[in-house]
């Protein structure tokens, strides 16, 4: 994605930087805290040389930045392993799942069956990030209307799904 799209998408979502209009503390911190962090980590130096254009080094320190926060144990093999794997030693890869803790789909590579056998290997703790999501518009409406679905956040560049049952349902567009 050129600059002069980048900034446009930037100066579009302006009014909803740094969780202006999020009222529950639990999200606000999520923003605040993981989404939005500018604080050096100790692994963006080396996370600077990685393989990839700028997106993919902003996308793969967001990576970085919930695996740190959520500390999965199991995911699924995909190409941000490396900044998967700096955030969370502890997690493994593998190719088969029974149960995510958190999974990243891209969404020109699914189909609603896919989709379903994820929702079938998650549980309230579950987080599920989906990339590309203005590539496919309608499948992320019913991602975020899904009654299995609870908070999402629409970051442009991906969406961030969760599925705790007990907070209340909302759907936050960041600007990230």
């Amino acid at each position: 994605m050129n600059l002069l799209t980048r900034l446009w998408v930037w100066l579009c979502r302006l009014h909803h930087s740094l969780g202006f209009g999020i009222q529950s503390p639990t999200d606000y911190a999520f923003v605040r805290y993981v989404i939005n962090e500018h604080w050096p980590y100790y692994a963006y130096q080396q996370m600077n040389h990685s393989p990839g254009d700028a997106l993919h080094r902003k996308l793969g320190r967001l990576y970085f930045r919930i695996a740190n926060w959520r500390q999965p144990t199991a995911m699924m093999r995909d190409a941000y392993e490396p900044f998967w794997k700096a955030g969370c030693r502890k997690v493994r890869f593998t190719s088969d799942l029974e149960y995510f803790d958190l999974v990243r789909i891209d969404m020109s590579n699914q189909t609603e069956g896919e989709l379903d056998n994820i929702y079938n290997k998650v549980d309230d703790n579950s987080v599920l990030i989906v990339e590309g999501i203005y590539r496919n518009w309608a499948t992320w409406h019913r991602i975020e209307k899904d009654s299995k679905t609870g908070v999402t956040f629409d970051l442009y560049y991906c969406g961030i799904v969760f599925f705790d049952k007990k907070r209340h349902k909302m759907n936050y567009k960041v600007n990230f």
